[in-house]
């Protein structure tokens, strides 16, 4: 799902305020156990109010009294802790991308639940035919988790429109002009799991994996993410936010030029990023053109065992990817420049290039090379990114479970 409105710190005006409150309550709750008096106090809501809510919150299944609150130091008898509901709604994440899909289930406190990975060429296959096989992948990572999903986000690679639902173009699978919701429900029909009702929304895999860095690992709230799988893309976090641009279309890293004189992309410009630490030019640069399955552990695996070749086709992407990030942290003074998806198992070999050409290059303002960092979420970012982001919408917006 889209990213939601921040939690709101104070009481909802009049106008839905009882939809506002259940999640302003929510919220403080997701936040760690609270009692009611807790709630209350941090809310500015009555007791009254905040029992009242709480107890809807609890008849939809969202939220469960877990135990004797934490003593505050108080005289008295301690209340009872409310936590969020682990059997309660899920997030059902999924991925499609060059060589692989991907689902996931995370409960509502955004612990994973369920992960079910499987390798396959999508490149050029009919967008039905890969539809097919991620709703498989869907049904049996719910079935897993054995919970409820509330709702459905897909990661893709590529452009996705503000709709969340239509696929502009994602060259690298061959694909344009996709309706991605009404695809994937089509193929998770007729079953009468319900799994086809499901909201269904798609984003950008490389803008899922930036928000699962903010949400889940500990990232700045400023900060460029950098990942590639296939092509290289990167999510632009300001504030804690996705910057998205005026049509949805912010983050093509990978058609940054890096050398204009440099040879066509597949975009029709010249010397894209891409065509120097993408999938295809690091394999060719290592001698590996045309190699089958996945690329980057074979890469990995190459590097680490000394390969001349794989070092330095690496270090050359590195260096490409040094000149794209001092261009974007010169113009957007991010906090810290974060290498995930495919990069993160790369990073030992692509990080002395990126610092050197960071070094030399972001020369106007304070630079330092700890900004230049790692995910530690990995390939799973845009993955968890898709699944967190239907419980942080619940969180946000609870009263279509819980009845308000």
């Amino acid at each position: 799902m889209r990213e939601p409105d921040g939690v709101r710190t104070g009481p909802a005006s009049q106008q839905g305020m009882r939809r506002a409150n259940l999640a302003l309550v929510l919220g403080v709750i997701a936040s760690g156990p609270r009692s009611r008096a807790e709630v209350a106090a941090e809310t500015g809501l009555t007791r009254a109010a905040v029992s009242s809510l709480t107890e809807q919150l609890i008849a939809g299944g969202l939220v469960v009294e877990a135990g004797p609150a934490t003593p505050s130091g108080k005289v008295g008898r301690p209340g009872t802790a409310l936590g969020l509901n682990p059997l309660g709604p899920g997030g059902l994440g999924a991925e499609i991308g060059v060589r692989h899909l991907g689902a996931c289930v995370v409960d509502l406190r955004g612990e994973v639940r369920a992960v079910r990975r499987r390798e396959v060429a999508n490149h050029g296959r009919e967008p039905a035919a890969v539809m097919a096989d991620l709703a498989a992948l869907l049904r049996a990572a719910v079935a897993e988790a054995g919970l409820r999903p509330a709702g459905l986000t897909l990661a893709v690679p590529g452009l996705v429109d503000t709709s969340g639902a239509l696929l502009r173009r994602a060259a690298n699978l061959d694909w344009q002009d996709v309706p991605l919701a009404a695809e994937l429900r089509a193929a998770l029909r007729p079953a009468a799991d319900g799994l086809a009702e499901l909201p269904v929304e798609a984003d950008n895999e490389a803008n899922l994996g930036g928000l699962a860095e903010r949400w889940l690992g500990d990232g700045p709230e400023d900060f460029l993410y950098v990942s590639a799988e296939a092509g290289v893309g990167a999510a632009i976090v300001v504030g804690g936010r996705l910057l998205r641009g005026a049509r949805g279309y912010a983050g093509e890293f990978g058609h940054v030029p890096v050398h204009p004189g440099g040879p066509r992309c597949a975009c029709g410009a010249h010397g894209c990023l891409e065509r120097y630490a993408g999938d295809a030019a690091v394999l060719r640069a290592a001698g590996l053109a045309g190699a089958r399955g996945d690329w980057v552990p074979l890469l990995a695996e190459r590097a680490a065992a000394g390969q001349e070749s794989a070092r330095a086709a690496l270090a050359g992407a590195g260096s490409a990817l040094g000149i794209a990030a001092a261009g974007a942290v010169n113009l957007l003074d991010p906090a810290e420049v974060v290498l995930g998806g495919g990069y993160a198992r790369l990073a030992p070999w692509l990080l002395p290039a990126m610092r050197a050409e960071l070094t030399a290059r972001v020369t106007v303002r304070p630079w330092s090379e700890d900004r230049l960092t790692v995910s530690r979420l990995g390939r799973r970012g845009p993955l968890l990114g898709a699944a967190v982001s239907v419980v942080r919408a619940i969180v946000a917006d609870p009263a279509p479970l819980a009845g308000g």
